[in-house]
């Protein structure tokens, strides 16, 4: 059940597999050359998933800060995005530039290789470790952990940066306001009765086709100055609603003639409508 203990048998079968793998002719064997890149691939994620354990049993309040992570789009945001980084790293140490300029990848390198160098720093500590007191942490083993973890932190925004574009502050800003606006429309909506907490309790399926209707009202009339604005010029507006800007306006014109009693019938339709 120790940490350390599992970190050491991780590290083993992470060596292990990169000795078959140095021990092959790819040429003469590719579909087991395939099977070994495999099995690394997933032995490097379960040794990476343990050091993270680790990280946060030993030096919790010591951590890089993962804040940037919010300026990354959703879809980099997977549970083995750590995984692909080593990766990353190693071929851009191979002087393979996956996806990007060779200038920004040549620039990457020397990041790449104090990351990849503090990792098997880690990996030669942390053995020594788990053979001599398993249960504990002395602070050799903290700094080596607490270098490892701002280079990896580093190199990630780093990386990233250099292959898609990075939310900016402002947008970060503008998507928190769609946050707001969200939650204010759900708690109008229950105050209404539009909907229920059970719904909302249950994940209710219709709930995901809902509330978008009602935030679209809710921002065009309740809450005129928010992100929904528009007053605002599109590029000024977030990225989700930026390009129904046109369509956002004559939707506002005509809510604008409805009576209340005629809002509200609209707005109970778009709670039952599919």
């Amino acid at each position: 059940p120790r940490l350390l203990s599992q970190f050491f048998f991780a590290d083993e079968r992470v060596t292990r597999v990169v000795a078959e793998i140095n021990g092959l002719d790819a040429e003469l064997d590719p579909q087991q050359y395939l099977v070994l890149l495999n099995q690394l691939h997933l032995s490097q994620a379960h040794l990476l998933a343990i050091l993270e354990r680790i990280m946060e049993e030993c030096i919790p309040t010591q951590r890089h800060s993962r804040d940037y992570l919010v300026k990354f789009p959703e879809e980099l945001l997977v549970d083995n995005l750590g995984n692909h980084m080593l990766f990353a790293a190693e071929c851009l140490l191979a002087g393979t530039f996956l996806d990007m300029e060779e200038s920004d990848g040549a620039q990457l390198r020397s990041q790449a290789r104090n990351l990849l160098c503090s990792l098997e720093l880690v990996r030669t500590v942390l053995r020594e470790q788990s053979l001599s007191q398993p249960n504990s942490y002395p602070e050799p083993v903290r700094a080596v952990l607490i270098q490892f973890d701002r280079l990896f932190a580093e190199f990630e925004l780093s990386y990233v940066s250099s292959l898609v574009a990075v939310k900016s502050p402002d947008e970060i800003y503008r998507q928190q306001e769609i946050i707001v606006l969200f939650c204010e429309t759900v708690e109008r909506a229950l105050h209404l009765g539009y909907l229920t907490q059970e719904m909302i309790d249950g994940y209710e399926p219709l709930l995901m086709f809902t509330i978008p209707r009602l935030a679209i009202i809710s921002g065009l009339l309740i809450y005129p100055e928010g992100p929904l604005s528009l007053e605002r010029s599109p590029e000024e507006m977030s990225r989700v609603f930026s390009p129904f800007y046109n369509l956002l306006k004559k939707i506002r014109d005509l809510l604008w003639v409805l009576s209340a009693e005629e809002l509200c019938l609209l707005e109970r339709s778009l709670c039952t409508a599919e």
